[in-house]
């Protein structure tokens, strides 16, 4: 595919946050690099032909669907490349050293001190048997001479400079015991501990909630200001990418299709492709969904609470309070969105719901049933009535089942004859827009959104009263992410559907919302109108909340001529 594809940065080039690009020569330069997939992939190439340059002090974004290349770059500059995967030609030089032709030894010299990465997961990039300043000592051990009590000082610094709480109190704590935000600074403090030229960020602030995505976006930015650190960041979120960037290189299938300043990308977009991942990012400001019918109430809760407590021989016995007195009402073809932090008890009011954890107080009532006190055995003919769609789809599927054994699996387990099952699953196989045909392929063999719809499909066998989904579709990219969310609103429509949709997404819970629940510190603080609650919010955190969302002033679609 040919683009116009400029890969130098103007002198003096700024981003919305971070500083100016420092005219000096390029920290990472990536020449005409091809990498190989293995015999019988969708393509010959994973990465074919791609050039572009980072620069000191600047923020360089690389945007594009699952399956473009973008990690494949990142791990081959690192030299992390799986082995089933090989360059196959170009050149990407760290201030002008040619990392492909390095040997690994010296690979592992320049990780820390001259490139570092930071990973999309922290929960599983960290070791969770060793404490967080073992983790970063570590480094410290493999690429310095310093004694223990230096090292420990570099890393309380460091801790200090990330704007981590209580530092010493951190250093001894294991991720486990942190909330996603500072594991996701330790893992940028681990990274920058050794002052590298060149920070790789793949994905880093995507399962984060826009508070604490915008407080990591901003300390990046900080500390690429500070110390004039080349970034290649990854993202498939454009408000992202309008918040930091100072340019935007844009994949598809392993080619770059063209790359230039942010506000050119996002305003004048000069290629189809990026036109449409432009147009597929939702709007902030909600779509009107027309007036509230006397519809069926299908879930009401009143004063739902979820208390929690922990005890110990070594730490005093510890309360937290998850849901307090929650009040939430959902009618036949409505969608309520719960949003708000992490933290804030959006998917423990989910889980109560659904009963897959029991409240400690308050009320579920699914019609006229009150399920809040049912005991656990009694549960059975109520579980088909609620039915999730989780955050993964990797993990939601059982990898040794075909889907349309998972398919059918629910079905079955209430009574209904396999020839049934199976002819209800080819239905839902096209309502989900997919191939009947396929239910007899295993989960690895679709992708994330295909997955994602063949999970709508098993919670809709189970012909539900209330669909919950937790967090759906912050696993995927912008143009995958519409096309599901077009279709879950589809479906609500035509089956008349309760959706409880929850999200840390304002931009998503904006568009597929008829009303909103803003949730904080396990209470809700405002309930309303999709419309209401984002054009006229009342209370402070909802305030707070909408103007942490990055990028919030881009109306992302609406191209210059």
């Amino acid at each position: 595919m040919s683009a116009s594809v400029s890969t130098s940065s103007p002198a003096g080039a700024t981003a919305p946050q971070g500083g100016k690009a420092k005219a000096s020569g390029p920290v990472l330069e990536v020449k005409n690099l091809s990498v190989a997939l293995p015999s019988g992939g969708d393509r010959v190439n994973a990465v074919n032909n791609v050039s572009f340059t980072v620069n000191p002090g600047e923020i360089v974004c690389l945007v594009g669907e699952s399956g473009s290349g973008k990690s494949v770059i990142s791990f081959t500059i690192m030299g992390l490349l799986a082995k089933a995967l090989k360059p196959v030609a170009g050149e990407i030089l760290l201030e002008g050293e040619n990392v492909l032709a390095a040997s690994e030894a010296r690979l592992r010299e320049l990780r820390c001190t001259r490139m570092s990465m930071i990973f999309q997961e922290p929960m599983t990039a960290l070791n969770p048997v060793m404490t967080c300043g073992e983790q970063i000592d570590e480094v410290l051990r493999t690429h310095t001479k310093l004694d223990a009590a230096k090292r420990k000082a570099k890393i309380i610094g460091i801790l200090t400079r990330v704007k981590l709480p209580e530092p010493e109190r951190i250093y001894a704590s294991f991720p486990h015991q942190l909330s996603g935000g500072q594991r996701q600074r330790i893992m940028i403090a681990m990274a920058l501990v050794l002052d590298p030229v060149l920070l790789i960020a793949d994905e880093p602030t995507t399962a984060l909630d826009v508070t604490t995505q915008a407080e990591i976006l901003k300390l990046i930015a900080e500390l690429q200001e500070g110390q004039g650190t080349g970034v290649l960041f990854i993202t498939h979120d454009f408000g992202v990418v309008a918040e930091i960037a100072h340019r935007v290189a844009v994949l598809r299938w392993g080619e770059l299709v063209e790359m230039g300043q942010t506000e050119q990308i996002l305003s004048r977009p000069e290629q189809p492709y990026t036109r449409m991942l432009i147009s597929s990012v939702p709007s902030i400001h909600p779509a009107h969904r027309g007036v509230r019918l006397a519809r069926e109430t299908v879930l009401r809760t009143e004063k739902l609470g979820k208390i929690y407590s922990s005890k110990s021989m070594f730490q005093k016995s510890r309360v937290v309070k998850a849901a307090v007195d929650v009040d939430l009402e959902v009618r036949k073809g409505e969608t309520l969105g719960i949003v708000g932090e992490s933290g804030s008890g959006k998917s423990t009011v989910a889980r109560c719901i659904a009963r897959l954890i029991d409240p400690s107080e308050g009320n579920v009532y699914l019609g006229d049933t009150e399920i809040a006190r049912i005991p656990a055995v009694r549960l059975r003919p109520h579980r088909r009535k609620v039915q999730i769609v989780f955050q993964d789809p990797y993990r939601s599927l059982n990898p040794r089942m075909t889907v349309g054994d998972s398919v059918i699996e629910g079905p079955m387990n209430f009574g209904l004859g396999r020839a049934e099952a199976v002819n209800r699953a080819r239905k839902l196989m096209e309502t989900v827009r997919l191939d009947p045909n396929a239910l007899d392929r295993y989960p690895h063999q679709f992708s994330g959104g295909q997955r994602q719809r063949i999970c709508i499909a098993r919670a809709l066998a189970m012909e539900p009263e209330l669909l919950i989904a937790d967090e759906a579709v912050s696993a995927l990219d912008v143009s995958v992410q519409k096309q599901v969310l077009e279709l879950l609103d589809e479906i609500r429509q035509r089956l008349n559907l309760a959706v409880l949709f929850i999200t840390h997404d304002l931009r998503v819970a904006a568009q597929i919302c008829d009303y909103v629940a803003v949730m904080s510190q396990g209470r809700v603080v405002e309930y309303g109108a999709a419309e209401q609650v984002f054009g006229a919010p009342k209370h402070e955190y909802t305030k707070a909340l909408f103007a942490a969302a990055p990028g919030r002033e881009w109306q992302f679609g609406k191209f210059a001529a």
